[in-house]
Formats: structure tokens, sequence, C-alpha cells
């Protein structure tokens, strides 16, 4: 009997060793776990059965993809348990520096033969120009009939998303074993966008090679193809520059402030990190492998604190600044001499001999010009250039980077800070502001990547629980991400410039370790990535929620540390009659939650939540949500108790003006949970709104100690500083409003880190408002509310 017949009847039958049994009928009917969701995908009743052994026929002398074959079978071995035998590429083909995708290939996928299979083998990798030529140079047809599987395409890019495409059909669920069944279907894809990025700074935090070549890895996997990789700012420079050895020696380091001093093993350890050349250019070169174009970012004229903290003669004022432990927009500009310019263009020089991208990107945003106005040098050469004022000069400059860039061959990029008049045309834009910006620099006849702020910037966080790491508001949930839809009105002006693609960026101020970068971008990134690939009349938001579970059954088997804050549960407690306490439940997202009160686990057949829960205090609630096919998606516990009703989070009082808030986390304890606290570090100031207050007599306040390190440039005249009643801060509770009664009058010690307020109340009734406000100057040590508690 055949084989492949055998495996079938025995998948029929149910009868298959494997941790996920399926059904062949099921496999057959069961809706395509893609992400991104290809372009044109029809489907048949039929079905292909994969058996362990299998093999795959590579069609083309190309040994690249001899190498995207064996990537994707180390892939199924690492992922789905099947080890399929691959060809190796004819030595005669293997053209010197050929790059390689080894490093995937992890424990399990080094068993994977290399014998050449017959032609029989039931997967074919086909690479040829008269392929889908009109599916540009990254498509590909991928067809799975019952006599096999084929990927076709014109190049080798295609050819590797074709293979990510048919990775996703075999891993639909965490099943393994011997067989592996996928539906028939005929897929025809390519990208909506050329440009499909991911911008991650290392400049304020800093993550290993190890680190950002499993990113690598992730961002192919999502068909991302462009690390934007910002390398320098005020807080740190991390490239090196032989020439300019003092950029990475003293650039690279700063003080431990804050979650620094966790990383750095203590306050008095300094925070470092750099990369020397020959390791970026191993990560330029594991990325091409990868089909991910590695785009430097080196800062000018801003945002240059760390690189005058080394070289001091290439600033304005001549000082030697510290680098910054600061997060904000710093004063610290380039000079605008011929020795400047020099210095920068030697940097580009060794730049460029690392990073071999048609692009590279220089910033140019956020530059304050208080030390060029201030420059009595800086102001005659304005004079005798004819420029009308600091934004011409920068106009200037960038113009100048630009030439010299276009003359190397190369092309400048820059965020939208750089649309000043004479820029010129092939420079391209980075917009981030708004999409008016993105309509100017089309009209002047600039490309354009949209990367727009909130709603691609991945340091806002994703969910107002507590729970949730530290971060920028305001929150961008998975939807937000899935639904970015840019508005753009052609401009019909001839030579006007075209919309490269999209970007998401990861600013790592409140990123400090590479797990934290994991939790805030996955899994949005998944909905990144389908809404820069897929058509978007195609997209479908409640068709992703469907898909997505097995795509993070995927990042599990992958080792993604992705965020579950879109499923999460959240308690909603309210007071019902005869001392019980009612508990609504939800989510972003819905779908189905299941609960179990006490100790007892929650699984499949633990009750649905339909309507609130009436519950005895105290009770333990445990939470879970699930997908539809039963397995578990998020969990989260509460403890229910009268308490719970009086107890307010500082993610659940509001700031009182919203000047500047932010989710920071607490430097101490050095070791363990550290609280994170949300406030307005311009307004120390918290409304529990509505509280209620009936028999309420005692009143405890936590609150920590946190360091101020931001930059506010020229917002600094708004931070609220309130008179202080004696040699310390104090917490001042009001009634009704923070110009109301006085409640507690609490003083703060300068020496404590956190610690916990109590106060008495006097009697009173009712629901009322209550302020909470910190006298002083927050600039001299930022004081913030962890938890609130009301008592009787």
């Amino acid at each position: 009997m055949d084989a492949r017949l055998l495996a079938t009847l025995l998948l029929a039958c149910c009868t298959l060793l494997s941790s996920s049994p399926v059904r062949a009928d099921d496999a057959a009917a069961a809706p395509l776990t893609l992400i991104p969701m290809p372009a044109h995908v029809q489907r048949q009743q039929n079905m292909f059965v994969l058996n362990d052994g299998d093999g795959l026929h590579v069609q083309t002398d190309d040994p690249r993809a001899y190498d995207i074959a064996a990537y994707f079978a180390g892939l199924v071995a690492r992922t789905r348990g099947l080890r399929l035998h691959v060809p190796a590429a004819p030595m005669s083909k293997a053209a010197p520096g050929t790059l390689k995708l080894s490093k995937l290939d992890l424990p399990k996928a080094r068993s994977v033969s290399h014998a050449s299979p017959p032609d029989t083998s039931p997967i074919r990798f086909e690479l040829s120009k008269s392929y889908g030529t009109e599916l540009g140079t990254e498509g590909y047809r991928l067809q799975v009939s019952e006599d096999g599987i084929s990927i076709s395409a014109a190049t080798p890019t295609g050819l590797f998303y074709g293979s990510v495409t048919l990775w996703q059909l075999l891993t639909p669920t965490a099943g393994r074993g011997p067989v592996a069944v996928i539906p028939d279907v005929s897929i025809e894809d390519q990208p909506r966008y050329g440009w499909r990025g991911l911008l991650l700074d290392s400049a304020r935090h800093f993550q290993s090679v190890a680190d950002i070549e499993q990113l690598i890895d992730w961002m192919a996997l999502h068909k991302l193809n462009v690390l934007q990789w910002h390398l320098t700012d005020d807080q740190g420079w991390r490239l090196q520059i032989k020439k300019y050895p003092k950029l990475t020696r003293i650039g690279a380091c700063r003080k431990s402030i804050g979650p620094d001093a966790v990383l750095s093993g203590g306050p008095d350890k300094p925070y470092c990190g750099s990369y020397t050349q020959d390791q970026a250019r191993e990560i330029v070169r594991y990325a091409a492998a990868r089909y991910v174009t590695v785009v430097p970012e080196i800062e000018m004229p801003g945002h240059a604190q760390a690189a005058i903290a080394a070289y001091p003669e290439f600033g304005v004022t001549g000082q030697q600044p510290p680098v910054s432990t600061d997060w904000g927009v710093h004063a610290y500009l380039y000079n605008t001499d011929d020795a400047t310019l020099g210095f920068l263009q030697e940097v580009l020089d060794e730049v460029m001999a690392v990073f071999p991208s048609t692009y590279i990107d220089v910033g140019g945003d956020e530059a304050l010009k208080d030390q060029w106005k201030a420059s009595a040098a800086i102001q005659a050469q304005m004079r005798g250039l004819k420029l009308a004022d600091e934004d011409a000069l920068q106009g200037w400059f960038i113009t100048h980077m630009a030439g010299y860039l276009q003359a190397h061959g190369r092309k400048l990029i820059g965020w939208d800070g750089i649309l000043t008049p004479g820029l010129p045309p092939q420079a391209a834009v980075m917009a981030w502001q708004s999409p008016d910006y993105t309509a100017q620099a089309l009209q002047q006849g600039h490309d354009v990547v949209i990367a727009y702020s909130p709603t691609l910037y991945m340091d806002d966080y994703q969910s107002d629980v507590h729970d949730e790491p530290p971060g920028r508001p305001p929150v961008v949930s998975l939807k937000d991400v899935y639904g970015f839809e840019p508005a753009l009105v052609p401009t019909g002006k001839p030579g006007a410039g075209q919309v490269l693609g999209e970007q998401i960026n990861l600013w790592t101020e409140y990123m400090p370790t590479f797990a934290r970068d994991e939790h805030a971008l996955f899994p949005r990134m998944a909905a990144f990535a389908e809404a820069a690939w897929s058509p978007a009349a195609a997209r479908d938001w409640d068709g992703f929620l469907a898909r997505l579970p097995a795509e993070l059954t995927r990042y599990q088997a992958l080792g993604i540390g992705y965020a579950d804050s879109a499923y999460a549960p959240r308690f909603t407690l309210s007071p019902e009659g005869d001392s019980k306490i009612s508990v609504s439940l939800s989510n972003q997202v819905g779908g189905v939650i299941r609960y179990a009160i006490g100790d007892t686990a929650v699984t499949a057949s633990s009750p649905p939540y339909s309507t609130p829960l009436t519950m005895t205090p105290p009770a333990e609630l445990t939470a879970t949500a699930f997908a539809t096919d039963g397995s578990p998606l998020a969990t989260r516990h509460a403890h229910i108790d009268a308490a719970a009703l009086t107890t307010r989070d500082s993610d659940a009082l509001d700031t009182c003006s919203n000047k500047l808030v932010l989710r920071i986390e607490a430097p101490r304890p050095l070791t363990g949970t550290r609280p994170v606290y949300r406030v307005d570090i311009m307004d120390t100031c918290w409304l529990w709104r509505a509280a209620a207050v009936d028999g309420m007599r005692h009143l405890s306040v936590g609150i920590g100690k946190l360091p101020w390190n931001y930059q506010l440039a020229h917002d600094v005249s708004g931070v609220v500083v309130r008179p202080m009643d004696g040699s310390y801060p104090a917490l001042d509770v009001h009634l009704d409003s923070c110009g109301g009664q006085t409640l507690a009058h609490l003083p703060l010690q300068a020496a404590e880190i956190q610690t916990q307020l109590t106060a008495q109340l006097p009697a009173f009734s009712g629901s009322h408002d209550l302020c909470f406000i910190v006298t002083g100057d927050p600039k001299q040590g930022l004081w913030a509310i962890d938890k609130v508690l009301l008592s009787p």
C-alpha cells in the first residue's frame, strides 16, 4: 500500500500518535491561519498529507534557493517536529560569499538530512524569472494539491516569503507528530508596500547581537523587510567608529539612573554597550540572508549629546557635557563649521562601509536651535550664507549631508523635521507627526515612509490595566494597530513622491530589557504585518482575531515572550446588597471568558461568563480567555474583598491636567518585582472621582520617589511647582476639588524611596471626588502614587 495513502487512512481513523490528533476532513475544512493574509487565496475541499522524512526538491541552480529550503526545513523541524530531507546545493554553483541561513538550524533542525531526494519529492521550490513577474520582486505562487506542494517565484525573496506561508500552513496548531495535513490551496501573493519596517532603538537601551538576530528572524517570519537601527542619541553612541574611538569609549556609557541600575548592577556602575563594526556587519549579513535590509540611523544635527560628550570640539559651545541620563529633547547640537562637517562625513564613510543599504538615516528631528542662536560664529555663518533663520541653517546642513551621501551612491532619509526648503527631492522622509507632513513631503517630490505617532509607536502601552509594563500613553491596542490606514490623497502633481511603505517604531526609554521589547512588539507586529502586506480591502478584524491564536502558538514554539494584553480579563467590581460584590468580566477583544471561584483551575469546561457574578467576600476569582478551539489565551486572578471596592491603583486614578503622563518603573528593589506608577511628571496631582466615602475613616496611600531624569526643553516652565509647608514635600488630600477642604496633610521624608502614608479622615457620607497633590518641585524628586485605600 502506498505510504501516503496509508497515512491518509490512519488520519481519517484518528489513530495517529500525535499530541494533537487531527481528522483529515477537519483539516481540509479548517480556516487558514495565515498572517499576513495573502492577496489571493483559492481553496479546494481536498488535502495533502506530508510525512516525516519527505523530501524537498529545489528546481534551480541558484544556491540561495537551497539555503531557503534548508531554512524552511529547520523551521518546520523546530516548530512542527517534522524532519524533511533537503538536497545539497551543487558545489559548482555555490558562489563565494553566498549568504547562509544556517543560524536558525537549532538543535532539532540539525538532524535534517541533506541527501539529495528523488524527483518525486512532494515539495518543490522553483525559482525562475519566468515565474510570476507580474507579482513583483517579493511575490510568489504557492500551490497545494493532492499531488504535492510547489512554491514558485521570480526571485529568492519571493521564494522565501512563499516558504514562510507554507510553514504557517504546516503549523495551524501546537500539534507535533509524524504527519501533517495541509488543505488544498492556491495562493498568489505580493505585498502592498515595499517598505515594511521596524525601528529598533539601541541607543536608549542596548540589545545583544543574539537578541537582534533573533528579532530579525521574527521580523522575517512576519514578512517585514526593513530594520531601521537607531544607533546614536543623547543617551548613547553604540556603533564603533575606528577613526573616532571615543565615540564608544566615552559615548557608549552613562550613569545608571532608575532601572538602569538594575541592569548595570548598581547606581555606582555605568550603563554601557556598543557594537563593533564586525558585529554590525554580522547583523547586516544575518538580516540580508532573511531578506531584511538594515538601515542605520546616525542622528544629526540634534540628539547629539553622547557624541559631543566624546568630542566636545564638534559641539557648539566647546563644553563637554556628560552622556545624558535624561529622556526628552536636548539642547546639544553639532556645530556647522567645516571641521564638524568633516567629522560627520568621516563617520558616514565608516557607516557606509558597514551598511550597504540604499538609505542612510540621519534623523534630523527635534533639533532645538538655542545653541545655534546663541553662537556668534554660527550667526555670522548664517549671514554669510544668506540664510533667513536657524531652520534654514538646518536645511542647509541636511542638504549638505544629502549631497555627500548621493555622491557615494546612497540616499538620505530622515524624520519629517528635515522638511525644510531646499531639501533635495531624492531625500526620503519618515513621517511621524501627522498626515500633513506626508502630504507636504509628497508634494515636494520626496518619497515617504509612514510611521505615525501614536498608532505605530510600540513603546505606547497596550492596555491601561495595572499589570501592563511601563510605557507611554495613550493606549495603542492590538485593534488600533490592525485598523491603521493612512489617509492618502493623490497629489496629482508631476514629480510627486510616493509612499514607500509603513513602519512601526520601538523607542526603548522604558524598554530596558529584550523581554520588554518582545512584550511591546508581539502580537502587535502581526497586526502591523497584515496592515502593511495585505490589500486594504481584504483586511478583516474578526478574521484576524480568528487566525491569531494559531500565530500565538507559533510564538510559543519560537520562544517569543508576547503580550496577552488584548485577551487579558479585567475585573470591574461594584457593591451589591447584603455586603455582596458584583464582578463584571471583560477584555479588549471579546470572545469566551471562563471563570472559576476559589482555588479551582479554569479549564475549557469551566462555566463561561455571560452576566455579572454576585460574590460573597472574601473570595478568589480566576478568569481565562479562550480561543474557539478551547485553548487558553490569557489568565488573570482577583482577590475579591471589601477593600477591593475602596482601593484604586494609579492606573485607576485620573491625572489632573494630563500634561505629560507616563507609566514609570520604580528603581528599587534591584531584584524582584518593582512598582509601576502612572504619573503626570509636570503636575503631580491625581483625582479619585466619585469615591464612595460613606463610613470611610482611614486613608492609606502607597507612594514612591522616582528620579527626575527628563529634559523638557522649552516646556520646563510648564512644570507645576507647589509651595511646601516645611522642609519636605507633602501629599495633601482635598475633598471635592483640588482647592477644596484639606482632609490630610502627609509630609514626605526626603530619604524615603517607597513609603506607606496613613491618615484619619473626618466623617462624611455619599460620593465625593478626592484630589491628591504632591507639593514641592517634581524636578527635585518625583513622588508618585502607587495605590490608595479607603477603609472604615
